[in-house]
């Protein structure tokens, strides 16, 4: 509360206590200690993704362009039109059809690291349906050897079990590098833990000066007929139960303070640290961008100049960001499928279909085109196309 500190005691109430030797060093070494939020998957998301617009804006533009980024399927051969593996892709449930699957995936894996894929197995060959599954339920569980055995789902008091130990494991586990983790990967919402923090902070303390009508506290002063500045207890206890009554919060903002003889209101200013708090906050929302590999500019941050123009921050967003992701995430996906099928085939974002990329891939197509000294199978291979029917068989 604004005039909480006008609330005291008198020194006579005090009851003598008595305490250990150590407790003022107790004190000491945890006053004014930084108390940050938990770090798990769950509490990051409800903080980080759910309780931060940064953040949350983030990882839908990450999850939404790669999602919708288009995917060729090919192999040392050919590339396919029409394939069982594209055919799963595309419609892989029910209720989701690619963009949807690809976009949960992608928003899992940013958001804890690690993404977990489930096939529906038939009679044989490939998966009749495939399921994104909530990493904060999935549990690896690692064998003697320190391979993953099985995987955990747990939902409330049920657990269901996914025997990994067969020649092809049902589930798919997609994961960041981490560093100091065998089994689980790293998420980005945990590097930028402390700058979610004291956005969110920022965040709370503008909502709670906008509570009191946008203004900082201030001070009544008490000045009596003997010039003394001590009021009495029950004058003292009045006066501050009929300010929080009548004068404090939202819906008594701009009512005008009525004051009694001796009583002078003394406003309280913007000292300059609470003048730089809104920079604090800006940098706090660039160190969340940075840590998802996103350009400020494409959320809209003020004063950011890192890049020329919005267009090369969007080329530098999918080039360096959603690029990377799709095609780790691509690869690992079509190793996967390839082992319920046995055919070897490869998943990977299609580049000549990415507006950003428009410029670069014109200017590659062009460069490797006039390479007269290269062969048409040669110049197939750089830009990323299979190689000749009558060179494969030659």
């Amino acid at each position: 509360m604004v005039f909480d500190f006008l609330r005291r005691g008198t020194g006579s109430d005090v009851p003598e206590t008595k305490a250990s030797a150590r407790g003022p060093v107790v004190a000491w070494h945890n006053a004014g200690r930084v108390a940050w939020s938990p770090r798990d998957a769950v509490s990051l998301t409800r903080t980080g993704f759910s309780g931060n617009p940064v953040g949350f804006r983030s990882v839908k533009l990450i999850a939404e362009a790669a999602a919708a980024l288009p995917l060729v399927l090919q192999d040392q051969d050919q590339r396919f039109d029409v394939h069982p593996v594209l055919a799963l892709v595309k419609r892989p449930n029910a209720a989701q059809g690619r963009a949807e699957l690809l976009e949960t995936l992608f928003g899992q894996l940013l958001l804890s690291g690690n993404g977990y894929i489930e096939a529906v197995q038939g009679e044989g060959g490939l998966p009749l349906e495939l399921h994104v599954l909530r990493s904060d339920r999935m549990a690896v569980v690692p064998g003697a050897d320190g391979w993953p055995i099985a995987y955990e789902y747990t939902v409330g008091g049920k657990k269901h079990r996914f025997d990994a130990s067969g020649a092809v494991s049902p589930i798919c586990h997609i994961k960041s590098f981490h560093p100091q983790d065998d089994h689980y990967g790293f998420a980005p919402m945990q590097a930028a833990a402390m700058a979610v923090d004291v956005h969110n902070a920022a965040s709370r303390w503008s909502k709670a000066l906008l509570d009191n009508a946008a203004r900082p506290s201030g001070a009544l002063v008490w000045k009596g007929s003997d010039g003394h500045g001590v009021m009495a207890e029950d004058q003292f206890r009045r006066l501050s139960d009929e300010i929080e009554a009548n004068y404090q919060g939202a819906r008594n903002a701009g009512r005008p303070m009525v004051l009694e003889g001796g009583l002078d209101w003394k406003p309280m200013g913007f000292s300059p640290s609470d003048m730089e708090f809104q920079k604090t906050k800006e940098a706090a929302a660039r160190e969340i961008a940075l840590a998802y590999g996103v350009p400020p500019m494409l959320l809209g941050i003020q004063g950011d100049a890192t890049y020329a123009n919005y267009q090369e921050a969007n080329r530098a967003f999918y080039r360096l960001t959603v690029l990377p992701l799709v095609t780790r995430v691509a690869a690992t996906l079509s190793e996967w499928l390839s082992e319920f099928s046995g055919e070897v085939v490869e998943l990977k974002p299609d580049l000549d279909q990415v507006p950003a990329l428009s410029a670069e891939r014109d200017a590659q197509w062009a460069r490797v085109a006039k390479a007269d000294f290269l062969t048409d199978s040669e110049k197939r291979a750089l830009l990323g196309l299979p190689a000749l029917a009558a060179d494969v068989d030659g």
